[in-house]
Formats: C-alpha cells, structure tokens, sequence
C-alpha cells in the first residue's frame, strides 16, 4: 500500500511540474526570438502532412506484416458441422473491415496532407449536398444491413437444437473452481434432477438417485464425443460465472450458478483425424521446437526437460473466474461411434458408484465375542460326549 501512495504522489508531482511548464510557455508567447513561435508555419504544416502519409505507410506495412507473421496462429479448420458458416461469417466481416479500413485511412491521411495549413490560404466552406451523403448513407445501411441478416441466419441455424433428433447424445458439463466434469445421459437418454445440496462423496455433480433416471447417468472427467452424432450439452455451474469454451469446434457458452444452459453441435473430425491435419501438424512442430529449446535451458539449470506436445481439443474456461482460471481444461476426445460406446459401456454408472461407496462405507458386521471359559468346558465336555457316544 505505501508503494501505491509513493507512485501516486510522484505521478501527481510530474503533473504539477507538467502544467507549470505550460504556464510558463504561455507567459512567453509574443517574446520568441527569430520567429521560434508556438504558431505552426507552412513549413510545419508541410513537414506534419507528410508524417501523415509516412504513418499511413506504416499502417499497412504493420499490417501486411502482421498477416503473414501471425496468420498462422488461427485455429484452421473447424471440426463441428457449424464450424465453416462461422468461419465463413468471420471471413466476411473481416474482408469488409479490411477493404473500409485501407479506402478510410487513405482518404483520411491523403486530405490531411492535401488540406495543409498555408499561409494565405482560406478554408472554403461548403454548406451540403444532398446526393454526396445519400450516398455515404445508404452504402454503409445496405452493407450493414446483409452483414446483420447472414448473422441472423446463421445465428438461428447454429443456436437452434432438435432434441428431438435421432442419434442425439445428452452431456452435461459441470464446471467449478477450477475443473470441468462431465455426465453422460444413460440408456434412457434422460439426464437425472441434480442440485449442488445433493453433493456427498462420489456424487460430485450433486445428482439426485432419488430420481429414476439418475441411476444409469455415467460420470466422467474426461469429455468423449461421437464423430457425426449431434451432442446435446447442458451447462451447470456449482460457484461463479464460468465460460465452456471449445475452440476448435467454435462454441461457446456461458456457465451461470443457478441455472441451466444448453448448446449443441455436431463433431465431424477425430482426435485422429485433426493431428494429421498439415496446419494442426505445422502448430505442433513449432510448438514442440518453442519447447525444445525451453528444454535445453531447463537441463543446462539441472532441471527436467519437457515432455513433447501432442495436439488434443480442449474444454477451456474463457470468463476469469478466479486465481487459476488459466488451467481450467478438460481433454475432449473424439472418437468413432463404435469406440465412443465401448469407452462409455466400460464406465461404471453412478447409481453403482454411489452403491459400491455406500457398502464400503458401511461399518463391518460385528465380529462374535470371544468365548468364556464356561462356554470352552461345555464345548470340549460336549466333544466328549460325541466321541464315547460312538
């Protein structure tokens, strides 16, 4: 706190310092020697009209340079059946800020230099023109107008869910500081009533087992998903706000506390599949060479060296919901159908998880007392009596 203060008294002295500076200047103007003067001259205005132009330059040079230094860092290729119109929306929105960007900027810095102050020179005011800002006007509604009209169309055909599709899988991913879970809907394909006040033991996502189609819901802290199957997700929050992001499949949704939230897609492309993919596989050798040579630092400090990266989608949080935000991910696996109930058919269901718990839990029958001496004589004078009997 007292470094706080410190700063802010020095920001504040160099405030002070700063507007004394300017009275100072103030005082001093009509005094200036061999035409030094506050007021810009034509030589001035000629030298500022040509840095326009020079940062106009440096504008397009910074952004041509930008496009092929850092162009490869987009995601590439999508891998859910929505995946390309979002990425074809993107692509448009961002051709036409590009191509308004260049013609803008050039008139902008080209009338700046055009228009210079020059001495004698007096400013023509032209009052208005009816057709020029028509024109100005109904370009940008018309633009703007298709823009908004795909964007509404895709929104509709991305955020529309048919629960009532064949092949259609139900998830719930239930998000908390700072990890993912996830619950599969069982044979009934009916996801159980949950509440956070249901939470004991290995019932983490707080699942009511009174409800009948709780008990063949599969619990799993790994997501795998179908390739070609729609997936229905239902979002579950047991703290804050939380964000389920996936990238590579381009969706995203908020996490509330206290209520529900749903999002569907369907995945077209493997695990398998993308980490053959040229892009997925050009990120990985460069991420891996990043790691390489991180490794060489950490041996040559006695430390261990890291372990090479293997590409895998990834359930991330993108709402900063608290100190370890930035590790809160779930691997996502997509797989074949076939593969995909094999893994699922292996997982125990949590009506017999919260069973097995149950009986482990339960204390031991009591063992018998150990016997008296009474009870020993009247077992060995009962021996006895066996034997002479026969």
């Amino acid at each position: 706190m007292t470094s706080l203060l410190i700063v802010i008294v020095l920001v504040l002295l160099g405030i002070a310092i700063w507007q004394l500076t300017k009275i100072f200047d103030l005082t001093q103007i009509g005094t200036a020697v061999n035409g030094d003067s506050e007021v810009a001259n034509d030589r001035d205005n000629n030298v500022n009209g040509y840095l326009m132009f020079a940062f106009l330059g440096f504008i397009y040079v910074f952004t041509i340079y930008s496009l092929v230094k850092w162009g490869h860092l987009a995601l590439g290729t999508p891998a859910s059946e929505h995946g390309p119109q979002y990425d074809n929306l993107m692509t448009i929105s961002l051709v036409l800020i590009f191509i308004v960007q260049t013609i803008t900027q050039f008139l902008l810095h080209y009338f700046a230099f055009k228009y210079r102050g020059k001495k004698g020179q007096v400013a023509f005011y032209y009052a208005d023109n009816d057709k020029l800002e028509f024109v100005w006007t109904i370009i940008p509604v018309i633009v703007l107008a298709g823009l908004i009209l795909y964007g509404l169309y895709a929104w509709t055909n991305i955020m529309f869910v048919d629960e009532n599709k064949e092949d259609t899988i139900v998830v719930e991913l239930y998000a908390k500081q700072f990890s993912w879970e996830a619950r599969y809907a069982g044979e009934d394909g009916v996801l159980g009533k949950a509440n956070v006040r249901y939470i004991e033991g290995v019932n983490t996502l707080g699942v009511d087992m009174s409800d009948p189609n709780a008990q063949d819901d599969i619990q799993s802290t790994e997501l795998h998903l179908p390739k070609g199957k729609q997936v229905i997700f239902k979002f579950r929050s047991q703290d804050v706000l939380h964000s389920a992001y996936m990238p590579h499949f381009r969706a995203q949704m908020n996490v509330v506390p206290g209520m529900v939230t749903q999002f569907a897609f369907t995945p077209t492309i493997t695990t398998e599949e993308m980490r053959l993919d040229p892009k997925i596989m050009d990120k990985v050798a460069n991420i891996n060479k990043i790691r390489s040579e991180k490794s060489a630092d950490l041996i040559a400090d006695g430390g261990e060296a890291l372990s090479p990266y293997t590409f895998d989608y990834l359930l991330l949080c993108n709402k900063i919901c608290g100190a370890s935000h930035y590790n809160m991910q779930m691997k996502i696996v997509v797989e074949d159908e076939a593969d995909f109930n094999k893994w699922l058919g292996e997982k125990k269901t949590l009506g017999a998880a919260v069973k097995e718990s149950q009986a482990s839990e339960a204390p031991a029958e009591a063992a018998p007392a150990p016997a008296t001496e009474e009870q020993e004589a009247a077992t060995v004078n009962d021996s006895t009596a066996v034997v002479d009997h026969k």
